[in-house]
This record gives C-alpha cells, structure tokens and sequence, in this order.
C-alpha cells in the first residue's frame, strides 16, 4: 500500500459554497460534487456512478426519489406550503405527531416536539429535562451525561453532549453542566451515578455510537436500569442514526431492557427530503408540564411544517407498505455475515462491528498499525471509484446502506469494497479512475 495515500485524493479549491466537515482545498472537487440521486445510486461530477452505501447522510432508508414521498410533500406545499407552530397548529403536525406516538409506543409516549436536525432537536432535549426537573422541585438536577466517543450534533447544546473531541475548546462550548462515561463499563457508570445521582437529570444514550459503529452492552444498558430505579434520573435514546429500521426494528431501544423516558428521532423521518427531527417524551414528561401549564422557551421557525409532517406520515406508510423493516434486518444480517468473511480473507481489513444495516470496517496497514485519516479517505475514494460510496469512520469506513437494497446490490457494495481496499493495499488505485478504465477498454478491443 503506498504512504502517499493522501496524494491520491481529489483537490480543486475554494470557491462561494461553504462545504461542510471539508478543508478550502477539497471544496467542490468533481470527486464529492453529485449532480444527481436515484434509488440506491449516485452520479458524481467526475463521471463516476457509484451504489449508496451511506443512504445519503444515514438518512434516505428507502431510496433517493420516493414517489409517495414526493407527491405528499408537493401537495402540502401547494395546500400551505408554511404554517408555524409557534402558539399555533395544523393537521399536517397533529397527524405527524399521531404517528410517531403510535410508532414509539402509545403506553409510553405522549407527545412530540418538533425541530429541524438531530444536532437542534439534542438541543431541545436537554431543555426539557431541565425544565421538567425544575418543575419537579428539583432545579439542581441539571448534569446530562452522555457516552464518551457518542455523536449528537455540533450545535452549541448537542457538541457539549457529544462525547469525542470536535472543537469544542476551541469554539469555547460550555460543557460544565455535561459529563461522559464509557460504553463498555458498567462500573464507571455506578461510580459517576453514586457520587452525583441527584444532581443528574438524564443519561443519554446512542443504542449503536454514531461514531464508530459500537454497540451499546447489554450489561451496561441493564445497570442503567439499576441506577434509574434507584436514582431517578430519566434515561433519553438519541435515535436518531438508529431510528426508522436501521439496526433491524424500528427503533433500536425497543429491545432495550429498559425503556427510556424521551427518544430523539431525525435522520430517516422524512427519508432524507426535509429539514425535520423530533423529541417524544413520555406520558409522565407531558403530565408535568400539563400540570403546572408550562410553557416551554423552545422555538424554531421551520419545525414542523406542513411539507416536513406530510413526509414524516408518508415516510413512515412507505416504510410499512413496502415492509422496510423486516427486510432490512435480514439485510442487516447479510451484510455483517459479508463484512465478517472479507476480514477473514483480506489483509487490510482486521475487524467489524456494529448492527443491522449500521456497520464499521476496521483497517490496518501491512505493519499492523491502524489506518490513519488519510489512509480513510484514500480508502473511500478508492472505493468510490471501485463502484460505491462509504462513509468515513475511525480508522476504517462505515457502511450504512439504503434498508431498500436488493441481494445483487449487497453483492455488488461487497465487490466494491473489497476492490477498492485491494486498490489502495496495493498501490493501484489510479487505474480505477474512469478515464484508466475507458483507456484500459480501448486497448483490450
């Protein structure tokens, strides 16, 4: 494998668009440019057609260009194209809200809020316990804790929750009132919950880690629900990477031993086609704030609107008319089975772990040392090249396929991995370029 990995990714510059998570250098290169998305496909500017393997940015569970979803979208757009909720209404939000109560668990859940990203809707999460507490009489409960290498956003509110390093110093976020466990250790959990129980308002929990793909133990989930009978304290399932079928069901905390008191939904919602997210918070949450006629210091101005909800309901009758979710679990189970025999067969790859159709490939170098940042996306240009686009993880790539994938298109993100990885191990990844591939066909005939 060449150690120049990162001569092989693509440049071009700066220019009016501000593209997110990139360096000037990178932006707008025709390599990341997509001029367009149908299905499970992707046509990049540079030529290449690549399968999805990343369901956009983990959010377009049933495809690019869902005709349901579209039509119900561009009927609430002609009938109120915007209504607000601010101290307001409308059927397009009560039937939204309807069903994702009825799909979370009516005997649990009571009520929904509706905000624009899971970065905001993390945000709006941590005002609700704190309110709710205050409420309660118990206004020092004000500690969140969260897990340590979790993903919530990078908002303000959401980036002090998250727990890996990303900039938080730097751009001065206030994470006082914050704290972070490990996922693997119950002990270090009982430690924090015992010296600092009644100050906690809530220990939130991604079911799979955003980064990284880790699952959340069992174990650890059970201690939790130790610590919570004992504590008090409310226990929120950030849901929104694993929501809408992702690892199998349609939210990954329904198998939990515990339920929690408030999920945080985004991502597959609206199947990727608007700005939406959700808190829904239990029945003992709304009393609450029922009881005392609260009024929530909450607001965004393109939350739940009409073309947002009509896809929200639509998505969710797409999902349950084309069985998205059974199908997706034995997908899930397709895919991890593949990932486990290309680590035993192929030298780069070293390990794999994660969930359903939520997966992560280890990678290592010849003299075992684990893939660097630029070896990564080396190793996702290459495998962009090869046919499929990957998602960049810690020292590998995630897989997060659409849940709508067929068996030939599993077979064919594996060949694509599995050609790319070879590419870069050996040093030969330009002769996958487009423009090698035609020149390579004209020589052959």
């Amino acid at each position: 494998m060449s150690t120049q990995t990162a001569d092989l990714l693509p440049a071009h510059g700066s220019g009016e668009l501000w593209q997110l998570l990139s360096p000037p250098s990178r932006f707008d290169s025709p390599a990341t440019r997509v001029l367009a998305a149908d299905g499970v496909r992707l046509r990049f500017a540079d030529g290449v057609d690549a399968l999805c393997a990343t369901s956009g940015l983990w959010n377009v569970n049933i495809g690019y260009g869902n005709q349901a979803v579209a039509d119900s979208v561009h009927r609430a757009m002609l009938d109120a194209s915007y209504l607000t909720l601010f101290r307001r209404s409308h059927p397009w939000a009560l039937e939204a809200a309807r069903t994702l109560v009825e799909l979370c668990g009516a005997d649990t859940f009571g009520r929904v809020l509706f905000s624009t990203s899971g970065s905001a809707a993390n945000d709006a999460m941590m005002k609700i316990v704190r309110h709710y507490w205050a409420l309660r009489g118990q206004p020092g409960r004000r500690l969140i804790v969260g897990l340590r290498d979790s993903y919530h956003g990078l908002t303000y509110g959401s980036s002090a929750l998250t727990g890996e390093e990303l900039g938080q110093d730097l751009y001065l976020v206030d994470r006082r009132f914050v704290r972070h466990v490990g996922h693997t250790d119950p002990a270090e959990l009982r430690r924090l919950v015992t010296g600092a129980g009644t100050h906690i308002g809530a220990v939130v929990v991604e079911p799979v880690l955003g980064t990284g793909a880790h699952e959340v133990a069992d174990d650890f989930l059970a201690e939790l629900a130790e610590l919570r009978e004992r504590y008090g304290f409310l226990i929120v399932a950030d849901e929104v990477a694993t929501g809408f079928g992702r690892t199998g069901t349609w939210f990954a905390s329904q198998t939990w031993p515990v339920t929690p008191d408030v999920m945080v939904l985004s991502k597959g919602l609206t199947n990727g086609t608007c700005a939406g997210s959700a808190v829904v918070v239990s029945h003992g949450i709304r009393a609450v704030f029922d009881q005392a006629d609260a009024v929530l210091a909450h607001g965004e101005t393109n939350a739940g609107t009409p073309p947002t909800c009509a896809a929200i309901t639509a998505t969710v009758a797409q999902m349950r008319r084309l069985d998205v979710v059974s199908r997706a679990a034995v997908l899930g189970d397709r895919l991890g089975a593949g990932l486990a025999d290309l680590a035993d067969r192929h030298p780069a790859a070293v390990a794999h772990r994660g969930r359903g159709c939520f997966r992560h490939l280890s990678l290592a170098r010849p003299d075992g040392e684990p893939y660097t940042p630029d070896d990564v996306a080396a190793t996702v240009e290459a495998i962009r090249l090869a046919g499929a686009a990957v998602h960049p993880g810690p020292a590998g790539i995630q897989l997060v396929p659409p849940l709508v994938y067929t068996d030939g298109d599993l077979a064919e993100l594996l060949d694509c991995v599995e050609r790319g990885l070879t590419a870069v191990w050996s040093g030969r990844v330009e002769q996958l370029r487009p423009d090698s591939r035609m020149a390579a066909d004209l020589v052959s005939g």
